[in-house]
């Protein structure tokens, strides 16, 4: 399976990070993928007003990222925001494509470094997985790369490919703990995994100063199931397009079954 990496950086303005999105899709058509892998918050950046611009999953915008996946054939995942029953918002991720339907809600919050997600954003509880050309692939989201026990569910309902869409914000270390962890839940649940951040702001910005929102800082990456990492975009907005080897999950996993030794 062929997977678009599609590093962007979000606006303010949904309808022009629509339009990027597309775009994006386009090329990842082009370029023969199958699942193209955009952002968390695609629809609009963190750090503003999230409940103006929440919209449901048959909204326009959701709307506009299904009419793409319907022209290019491409199954599409990508960050948004829809509204929650207490007034604040959920932060989902739409996957939609030829033959798949469905949504993920973000399960861990990120009330960490200084950032309370929380306050404006309502937390999900379901394990989803789809379904992509006959290959299962698990959905999580920016945080949730610190929690392993959801990857290893993944793995459980039978996926082999994970994605991660993130916006992974700046500051000492969090680059390096950002290849860290997606390496290390790679290996952890013995899974291809996409990780897909937002584009920085500047790229040329020090990623080691944070900023008041996660913003993204770009390196978005594929990690294999031995945790190597086998493709890699820099700081840039850019797209990378990546062959997964689902063989290799079955070498991997009869070599290191941690999956079937696993007593707790």
């Amino acid at each position: 399976m062929r997977i678009a990496l599609c590093q962007m950086t979000a606006s303010t303005d949904p309808e022009e990070n629509l339009a990027a999105v597309q775009d994006h899709v386009r090329r990842a058509a082009h370029a023969g993928a199958r699942l193209a892998v955009l952002p968390e918050a695609a629809m609009v950046r963190f750090g503003v007003p999230l409940g103006p611009v929440a919209e449901p999953l048959d909204g326009p915008w959701a709307e506009g990222v299904r009419a793409v996946a319907r022209e290019t054939g491409v199954t599409v995942v990508a960050g948004m925001f829809t509204p929650a029953p207490d007034g604040r918002v959920v932060n989902t991720l739409l996957a939609t494509g030829p033959g798949v339907e469905d949504s993920y809600d973000k399960i861990h919050l990120y009330d960490a470094f200084g950032f309370r997600e929380s306050d404006s954003v309502a937390p999900g509880a379901r394990v989803v997985t789809i379904d992509v050309d006959e290959v299962r692939i698990g959905l999580a989201t920016c945080y949730d790369l610190r929690f392993p026990e959801l990857f290893r569910a993944h793995a459980d309902a039978g996926a082999t490919v994970s994605v991660l869409p993130a916006s992974w914000g700046a500051g000492p270390g969090k680059l390096a703990q950002w290849e860290l962890l997606v390496r290390a839940r790679a290996l952890d649940a013995t899974v291809w995994l996409a990780a897909v951040g937002h584009a920085a702001p500047d790229p040329l910005a020090d990623p080691e100063l944070p900023t008041k929102a996660p913003t993204g800082i770009g390196h978005s990456l594929l990690a294999a199931p031995d945790g190597t990492v086998r493709a890699r975009l820099g700081a840039a907005p850019d797209l990378l397009t990546a062959d997964v080897d689902l063989a290799e999950t079955d070498r991997v996993r009869r070599a290191v079954a941690v999956l079937a030794n696993r007593r707790l």
